[in-house]
């Protein structure tokens, strides 16, 4: 198994009510949410902020692609964030193929997507990445084998990841609910059970 992010300094971050920070944050406007987060990181002597998995998480309340009118806000994140400069290249920690891939780009939205597919202990897993570069489309199609360490993607910069800072969503699914280059990554507090069967904690191919 290979590293999806080959950097060893990191901090975990807080995107949770509980961080009274984030209340003096323009969680709106992505160039200073950006500077929120790298300045965290840089003063912490690291070089990669982590964070997130089934975090009730407060920054998704002025990102629109999050808003829902008729229910309550999704908030509970289902992957592992890993926030980096762009351009961070990403490697596939298992051996697989690509299962599918799409730009969602929409405001706050995973921008350029990629899913790929893996046999693992027996069962079969859905790896995504979201919040990439454009040109980490380039050249794919379904099917496309991939080997333990190849590089399959790099971190994506504003606003072509989604309109973002700089960062890599991490997820695991055991089923893509007939889904392709697409995979919900936030759900509600009420849906959190039934997503976290499905949505499996990434840290056992991260090691963190």
């Amino acid at each position: 198994m290979h590293r999806v992010i080959a950097i060893d300094k990191y901090i975990w971050l807080d995107f949770t009510a509980n961080n009274q920070e984030l209340k003096h944050v323009n969680l709106g406007d992505t160039t200073a949410f950006s500077a929120y987060v790298f300045n965290k990181i840089r003063s912490a002597g690291a070089e990669l902020g982590v964070g997130g998995y089934l975090e009730d998480r407060v920054i998704y309340q002025v990102r629109e692609h999050f808003s829902n009118q008729n229910d309550e806000a999704r908030c509970i994140h289902l992957g592992i964030d890993l926030w980096a400069q762009a351009g961070t290249p990403i490697y596939s920690p298992l051996k697989g193929k690509i299962h599918s891939f799409k730009n969602n780009n929409n405001f706050g939205d995973y921008g350029p997507t990629i899913i790929t597919e893996h046999q693992y202990e027996g069962k079969t897993l859905y790896l995504l990445y979201g919040h990439l570069s454009v040109k980490s489309l380039e050249g794919l199609y379904t099917g496309k084998m991939i080997e333990a360490g190849d590089q399959i993607a790099e971190i994506g910069d504003f606003p072509e990841n989604g309109d973002w800072p700089p960062h890599l969503h991490f997820q695991v699914m055991t089923d893509m609910l007939g889904l392709t280059g697409d995979f919900p990554g936030v759900c509600t507090p009420k849906d959190k059970e039934k997503f976290a069967r499905i949505c499996l904690n990434p840290d056992f191919l991260l090691g963190l």
